[in-house]
């Protein structure tokens, strides 16, 4: 049998920072009054074969959804640290399909992770890296196509929260 030989490539990520002046708070409660919850019950029809279902409840939701999130500044109280921050997933699982359907790899960037902190000097922001950026690896136009929509998506969520 042949050895697998590990690959490596390197990539040009464009991250962005999207600042704000609201509190860490207001900044996360407009998020997350703008973005909703991915209903779980999406992945209970696709886990029972209802693919055309679920499909008809995605389009019904809104553009993004938050697939899920984690408090890392509740994470830094193991370090004796008290911060404010949280990563979020963020997408959409049609957009997803819509990538991963061209290259399934795509799959391990999607949803986009955001990450909305309060730095020690008291800055509130979101960050992010780029989804055009992320996806255009795979130098696929379909999946570029998507990322870019994606794109102007994101960000215009994330200014709004932010605003």
């Amino acid at each position: 049998m042949a050895k697998l030989e590990l690959t490596r490539t390197t990539i040009l990520i464009e991250h962005v920072t999207i600042p704000s002046e609201k509190s860490f708070d207001s900044a996360r409660r407009a998020l997350e009054a703008s973005v909703p919850r991915l209903d779980d019950g999406i992945f209970v029809l696709l886990r029972f074969g209802e693919g055309a279902r679920a499909r008809r409840e995605l389009e019904k939701r809104p553009a993004l959804s938050i697939f899920g999130f984690r408090d890392h500044g509740a994470l830094l109280q193991v370090a004796g640290l008290n911060r404010n921050a949280i990563q979020y997933d963020i997408g959409n699982p049609l957009t997803a399909s819509q990538m991963t359907r061209h290259q399934l790899t795509a799959g391990l960037y999607a949803p986009i992770r955001v990450f909305l902190s309060e730095s020690e000097n008291g800055v509130v922001a979101f960050e992010y890296d780029r989804p055009l950026s992320v996806f255009g690896q795979f130098n696929d136009a379909k999946v570029d196509l998507v990322a870019l929509e994606l794109d102007q998506q994101l960000q215009d969520v994330l200014q709004n929260a932010a605003a």
